[in-house]
């Protein structure tokens, strides 16, 4: 996401550019079990990775590569990859970095989400 909009995943009270007042309220956006239900439905493989830190570029590539694998297999598949923003967060490289790890994946856990043999 570019801009300052609210993104799938900006935290209920987070403000972005577009929202600099109010913050995300209750039912502005799709909430994380509605889009997790939606997304989910006919996937077979989901993970969630972060582009935080080496180790976790690490498995976010290892991620991408079994996504395209699935495919080739003829499976759906989703990545999300949760990404540090300085710029529209208001916070330096490193503190976008830490609060990735100790506010958003809190809310929006790593991992795989999904495998299935649908």
């Amino acid at each position: 996401m570019t801009g300052g909009q609210m993104a799938p995943t900006t935290i209920l009270g987070q403000t972005t550019t577009l929202h600099r007042e109010e913050g995300k309220r209750e039912g502005m956006g799709s909430d994380q079990s509605q889009r997790n239900a939606r997304r989910c439905q006919g996937k077979r493989y989901i993970e969630r990775t972060a582009v935080n830190s080496p180790a976790n570029i690490l498995k976010t590539k290892k991620a991408i590569a079994k996504a395209f694998r699935v495919q080739l297999e003829d499976m759906l598949f989703a990545v999300e990859v949760l990404s540090p923003c300085p710029t529209n967060w208001k916070m330096d490289t490193v503190e976008s970095c830490k609060w990735i790890d100790e506010v958003m994946a809190v809310h929006f856990p790593l991992g795989v989400l999904k495998i299935s043999p649908e």
